[in-house]
């Protein structure tokens, strides 16, 4: 059995169903799972759509499709329960036991986990993402005493995307500043950085991963010799350590997994 087509179904906009059904197929090695993501299920007619493109799928591989949901209407959900699939029902499968925990009944509300909800926390969130893109790679050096976090590190080293994560996911004010050549020279914290020392976190690679990132940016330049790629490393690391500025390698880790231990390491809380 080496393909299955899997069908994410929400009401809404899906990242939830995605999240969790993702987090099942990563324990399952050496099978090519094609994904399909249907949001918006909010109709019978959308719905017979999507239970059409099910079908076809199954009739194609000759094996049921995975249909991981999380549709809250129970007339959608028992016309999907009726198509030809394997239906993991992620909120009929932990809701009835949190009722009977809880003592009361769920509201069965679409789209509450990603919804606006709260509109101050949904606002921050805005606000963060505007303050992380305008204080991204350095661009802007005023204001930084409003970061919550600011991520340094050479060139290519997944600072942006790591801030772009805490903002959006987190609501957090997060920065970041690439740490040139003439900063390495230096030996010591660009001056725009030192008030800011409690408030930094370094990340910093494997020079072989760094080559490879920047070899598909700038391949066969100078930037991207593996002999820059250690050298930068190397000075990036010692800065760290000789000014106590806490660092993690994340030439392994995904952004998630670099995000959670930045606020674990710098004991920060989201605003979720």
């Amino acid at each position: 059995m080496g393909k299955r087509t899997v069908f994410f179904l929400s009401d809404r906009t899906g990242i939830t169903v995605e999240m969790l059904g993702n987090s099942l197929l990563s324990q399952f090695d050496g099978i090519d799972f094609h994904r399909v993501h249907i949001p918006f299920l909010d109709s019978e007619e959308k719905l017979a759509e999507a239970i059409a493109r099910i079908e076809k799928a199954g009739e194609i591989e000759r094996h049921p499709p995975l249909v991981f949901s999380t549709l809250v209407e129970s007339g959608l959900r028992d016309q999907l329960e009726h198509s030809p699939c394997h239906l993991i029902d992620l909120f009929e499968h932990f809701i009835p036991d949190l009722e009977q925990e809880l003592g009361r009944p769920s509201g069965r509300a679409v789209g509450r986990t990603h919804g606006i909800g709260n509109l101050a926390e949904y606002e921050r969130r805005v606000d963060s993402m505007h303050y992380s893109l305008s204080h991204d790679d350095g661009a802007k050096l005023t204001n930084l005493g409003k970061a919550e976090v600011i991520l340094i590190g050479v060139s290519r080293s997944g600072k942006t995307p790591t801030c772009l994560y805490l903002s959006l996911h987190y609501g957090l004010f997060a920065a970041n500043y690439p740490l040139i050549p003439e900063d390495l020279e230096q030996h010591r914290l660009p001056e725009a950085l030192r008030p800011h020392k409690e408030r930094l976190f370094g990340l910093t690679l494997q020079p072989e991963r760094l080559h490879q990132i920047r070899q598909a940016r700038r391949g066969g330049s100078d930037y991207a010799a593996l002999d820059t790629c250690r050298r930068e490393i190397r000075q990036a690391e010692s800065l760290f350590a000789r000014e106590g500025i806490p660092m993690i390698n994340s030439s392994s880790l995904s952004i998630e997994e670099i995000a959670t231990e930045i606020l674990r390491r710098l004991k920060l809380k989201g605003h979720r």
